[in-house]
């Protein structure tokens, strides 16, 4: 995509200094890319946006913002609603959007088979949906996401480097959302020779309700109780879950010492990666998934069709569908690389350094 064109030049074209968590002045970041705007102008043109909840750091501090800017720069308008982790209240919410006059729908689901009444309803008055990135079961919306069997790829490659073999866990995503099994199948395909092997074993795994990191502390202390403490490796499907894990390994001396995985670049989790608690965390820059999708809604709401808008991508999901779709590319962020994501903007040296010891990290700023 241009866009992501555009960011990797930036990145590759920037003079380079050394310096390290606790040492030099912090560089001052460089602009986000500009949000890319709808190819004509909108008029009166209302984008609905449904969001599941802003329980994850990203979904208001990165992806709302960005969206919002896409849909206003080409002229529209935004309006939107939270469903509070209620699949429920999210059908309401789809509702009440259109009957505000939404022209277009961009969706983040709750539960991808109980939003989809909604969904159709929607498409029967014309009105087009973007299934932002979670995945919705019919063929005529257009799925805009990161590549999440390539995000559940990066833990898992990130995750084996660290610990070869031994007694592996994995804390899931929510049971309703697509992108947990996506993820998990992408961490089996590079986990599968080791697992043939006998190298590792996969001791335990559970779902997380409405990926909440509170409940993924409580599974983890329960495969600890379980497996004695005997864990050697926990793949992590996000930053929250994450989070969880790392709070249940702490108290029982093993923070630091067991591989942890992530994805989203959350501000505690990149701390965690610099602290050396967290191995890492797959970076997915909201803001271009954010603005895609805004432009893309306003294109839609144009008349323009979802293979048009995607430029001919399709994907095939797990029910059949051949659907439209734009899939963006993740970043693994390790201690070898949290330059990038400084670089960009992402977060401060400050933040990132936060009770890291001196000198343990070196950047390039």
């Amino acid at each position: 995509m241009k866009q992501k064109r555009r960011y990797l030049a930036l990145l590759a074209a920037m003079a380079l200094a050394l310096t390290a968590c606790g040492g030099a002045e912090e560089p001052v970041a460089e602009e986000p890319t500009e949000e890319p705007a709808a190819e004509a102008p909108a008029e009166e043109i209302i984008v609905g946006v449904s969001w599941n909840n802003f329980q994850e750091e990203r979904w208001g501090l990165w992806d709302e913002p960005a969206m919002k800017a896409a849909i206003e720069s080409a002229g529209g308008t935004y309006i939107s609603a939270d469903a509070a982790s209620s699949a429920e209240q999210q059908l309401a919410d789809v509702e009440n959007l259109i009957a505000q006059g939404a022209q277009a729908l961009i969706i983040l689901a709750q539960d991808g088979t109980a939003i989809l009444p909604a969904v159709e309803s929607a498409l029967s008055q014309g009105i087009p949906v973007v299934a932002y990135d979670r995945l919705i079961e019919n063929p005529d919306v257009l799925y805009i996401t990161f590549d999440n069997v390539e995000v559940g790829r990066m833990q898992a490659r990130a995750v084996l480097e660290a610990a070869p073999e031994g007694n592996y866990v994995f804390i899931k995503g929510n049971a309703a959302d697509a992108n947990s099994d996506f993820l998990r199948g992408g961490q089996a395909e590079v986990l599968a020779d080791a697992v043939a092997s006998g190298a590792i074993v996969e001791a335990a795994e559970s779902y997380t309700d409405n990926w909440d990191p509170a409940v993924a502390q409580r599974n983890m202390e329960q495969f600890l109780t379980q497996l004695n403490n005997d864990v050697d490796a926990v793949v992590a499907s996000n930053d929250g879950t994450a989070g969880g894990v790392i709070a249940a390994l702490e108290a029982v001396g093993l923070a630091g010492k067991v591989p942890v995985s992530g994805q989203d670049g959350d501000g505690a989790a990149l701390n965690r990666v610099a602290l050396g608690t967290q191995t890492v965390s797959v970076w997915k820059d909201a803001r271009e998934l954010g603005a895609a999708a805004g432009a893309a809604a306003v294109r839609l709401a144009q008349g323009e069709a979802p293979s048009d808008v995607s430029g001919g991508a399709t994907f095939d999901t797990p029910g059949g569908n051949t659907i439209a779709t734009i899939l963006l590319a993740p970043i693994p962020i390790t201690r070898a690389n949290l330059d990038i994501v400084v670089d960009a903007g992402w977060i401060t040296l400050e933040a990132l350094c936060q009770g890291v010891e001196p000198g343990a990290v070196e950047l390039s700023a």
